[in-house]
């Protein structure tokens, strides 16, 4: 089994999803873990604000904010490896990553080609007809 461990910047909860003024990137993330999880990954969080000695016990992470400060924050590590640091990563390169498959959401699914129409009608008046264009 796979496991993910994120070391996130201080946060007012575990998630970062709380509060009047929520980002949406944070939003995005804690779904994107909680997909991971439904899909059998191990995923563990640390909110520096709520448990700064797992931030002091990781050498890597510790170097990091040495390095960086808490601009290097979150730090994401795959096992033992670091992955990432400073940024969130999006759902397809965390799939990537912990060998999940992931199809892309119908929005950034490629668009059809002219020839074969929106909808599988190859002229305006079957394109028109079908009611999806």
């Amino acid at each position: 089994m796979t496991n993910i461990t994120v070391y996130d910047p201080a946060m007012c909860c575990s998630t970062g999803i709380c509060g009047a003024e929520v980002d949406q990137h944070l939003v995005n993330f804690a779904a994107d873990l909680d997909w991971l999880k439904s899909k059998g990954v191990n995923v563990t969080r640390f909110n520096l604000s709520q448990e700064p000695a797992e931030f002091a016990t990781n050498d890597k992470v510790k170097s990091v904010l040495e390095n960086a400060g808490v601009e290097g924050l979150p730090i994401v590590l795959i096992g033992d490896v670091m992955h990432s640091t400073g940024r969130y990563p999006a759902r397809s390169e965390l799939a990537g990553l912990t060998g999940v498959a992931h199809i892309a959401d119908a929005a950034n699914a490629p668009s059809a080609s002219a020839e074969s129409g929106c909808c599988g009608g190859s002229t305006e008046a079957e394109k028109t007809a079908s009611g999806c264009c």
